[in-house]
């Protein structure tokens, strides 16, 4: 039980340190008129080839994508624009308010709508990295990135993220509905895990009056715990050295956990889309002992060429991108975001909690609903095909029920509270 609930700590703290990046990114562009600028300039080639000659191109796009028959909605229209846009804001609005990952739920939200989750998977780690390459605040944080840390750290992540993405190709290739099955599973035992937890949490600090924020807790890193001391006593040369400046001498770990660490949050971001930066924090505070600071800076480094990396050689090369969905994702959840955060002003924390227990449930029970008629599609699990169809309605509704629930009522609370919103910003 120790076990577990360490673990699930693990995630939560990874989950927070995800939407602290994705909330500082989304301050620093909508912050930057240039920035401002360059997502306009973005957004012009799908204004005016995915809507102004939609009727042209769509009949012209190949049917084939990656060497198997394209899967809706691999091609431009207003309306895939919009919900993407509605996906993006939904998972902005979860990462704002809740201070979690609403990343979590944009693969789940892509699948759903009807596309492979090769072609999500993809798109969400190409939206990702457009996210880090505009609004990337590494000019600002040089002093917390320990680059010999994140060299090697990256050596792994890069081979991660090719067996990752490799991972999901050859599935693919072998039946689109075994990658599908297969992505389905990961974020089911990812989802499924994180979301029991995040209830029992909520429960337990609900039952002690504790209405702190959504994950509470103080800056880990300061020092090391048992796991971390064992690692750092391995001498495996190379040493790589960091925290000079936070600790008298500086720590230093073998360069193998480096790159063993980075190697699984590569092969996270590669199979689920998510950037691995869900991982990172806690790899290197819980396990690596590194300081909060440097994980930090570190952090939004490796973010970069990770999801760069596998969003461009392992996805978009294959076909595996679907760029209209990227930027209307993009806008949505830097929209999301705003207005998420100025909504935790306004509400008590306790409540956050309950809605992110809620949220990433939702989320397990879309892909968990989805599995058996996968399965059955393979002749894997004996279930007819309609049975299978009415699950999967299931898994849609539940999710898109209590994430569109959860986005009313925060853009409800938002506007009923714009006046008190503006005393607070005024003092």
């Amino acid at each position: 039980m120790r076990f577990f609930n360490q673990w699930g700590k693990f995630m939560m703290a990874g989950a927070g340190a995800l939407a602290q990046w994705e909330i500082d990114n989304a301050r620093h562009i909508m912050g930057s008129k240039k920035l401002r600028i360059l997502l306009g300039l973005m957004l012009i080639p799908i204004i005016i080839g995915g809507i102004a000659f939609a009727n042209d191109i769509g009949p012209v796009l190949p049917e084939i994508l990656g060497g198997k028959k394209a899967y809706s909605p691999a091609f431009y229209s207003l309306t895939i624009f919009l919900v993407s846009i509605g996906i993006g804001m939904g998972a902005g609005l979860i990462t704002g308010c809740i201070g979690a990952g609403g990343g979590f739920i944009i693969a789940p939200a892509l699948m759903s709508a009807g596309i492979k989750g090769i072609l999500a998977v993809g798109t969400d780690l190409f939206h990702i990295f457009a996210k880090a390459i505009m609004g990337s605040v590494i000019h600002r944080k040089l002093g917390n990135v320990s680059v010999p840390l994140a060299v090697v750290f990256l050596i792994g992540a890069i081979l991660g993220a090719s067996a990752g993405g490799l991972i999901n190709r050859v599935l693919y290739d072998i039946n689109p509905i075994l990658s599908d099955a297969f992505i389905t599973s990961v974020y089911s035992l990812m989802l499924g895990f994180l979301g029991f937890y995040a209830l029992i949490d909520f429960l337990r600090s609900r039952k002690a009056g504790d209405t702190g924020g959504a994950h509470g807790g103080k800056s880990e890193g300061a020092e090391l715990g048992g796991m971390a001391k064992s690692l750092q006593a391995v001498k495996f040369p190379p040493m790589v050295s960091f925290d000079q400046d936070l600790t008298p001498g500086g720590r230093s770990i073998s360069w193998v956990f480096l790159v063993l660490s980075g190697a699984l949050v590569g092969l996270a971001a590669g199979i689920m889309g998510v950037g691995g930066g869900f991982l990172t924090f806690p790899i290197f505070v819980y396990v690596l002992g590194v300081s909060s600071m440097t994980t930090v800076g570190t952090d939004i480094f490796q973010i970069v060429f990770t999801a760069g990396f596998a969003s461009i050689s392992q996805y978009a090369i294959y076909g595996f991108i679907f760029y209209t969905l990227a930027m209307g994702m993009l806008l949505g959840s830097l929209l999301g975001i705003q207005i998420g955060a100025l909504v935790t002003k306004v509400v008590p924390g306790i409540t956050i909690r309950g809605f992110y227990a809620m949220a990433v449930l939702s989320g397990f029970v879309n892909r968990i609903f989805a599995l058996p008629g996968k399965l059955g599609e393979m002749d894997i699990l004996p279930i007819s095909p309609a049975l299978g169809s009415v699950l999967n309605d299931i898994g849609i509704w539940a999710f898109f029920v209590v994430i569109g629930g959860f986005s009313v009522w925060v853009i409800g609370t938002f506007l009923k509270n714009i006046p008190n919103l503006k005393r607070k910003e005024a003092h």
